[in-house]
C-alpha cells in the first residue's frame, strides 16, 4: 500500500498503455513524450540489478520496493505506507493473522 504523496516516487513503464483509460503511463496524460528514448530519459525508474535494495524496518526482512522502508506484509499489517510509514488504514477492527 502507498499513500497518495508516495504515488509519484513509483516507476513507470516503457511503454504506453493508449487503450486503458485512467493509466499513469499514457501519452496523453502527459506521462510520456511521443518518439522518446527511454534509455537516455529513464535512467530514474530503471531497475538497476547492483543497487542494494532496504531492509524492513520492522521485520528487517528484504524490501523489494526501491526507496520502500518497509515490506508489504508489515505495510498492510500495521495498515500504513510502504515508503513513508503514514497511517492510511484503520486496522483495528482487522482480524489479521501472522500466518
Amino acid at each position: 500500500m502507498v499513500c497518495k504523496d508516495c504515488e509519484k516516487k513509483l516507476g513507470r513503464v516503457a511503454c504506453p498503455d493508449p487503450w486503458k483509460s485512467g493509466a499513469r503511463n499514457t501519452v496523453d496524460g502527459g506521462g510520456r513524450k511521443v518518439g522518446e528514448n527511454k534509455a537516455i530519459t529513464g535512467k530514474k525508474a530503471r531497475f538497476n540489478p547492483y543497487q542494494r535494495f532496504e531492509k524492513c524496518r520492522i521485520c528487517k526482512q528484504q524490501v523489494h520496493q526501491v526507496g520502500s522502508h518497509y515490506c508489504q506484509g508489515c505495510a498492510y499489517k500495521k495498515g500504513i505506507c510502504a515508503m513513508c510509514g503514514k497511517k492510511i488504514l484503520d486496522v483495528s477492527s482487522y482480524r489479521q493473522s501472522t500466518t
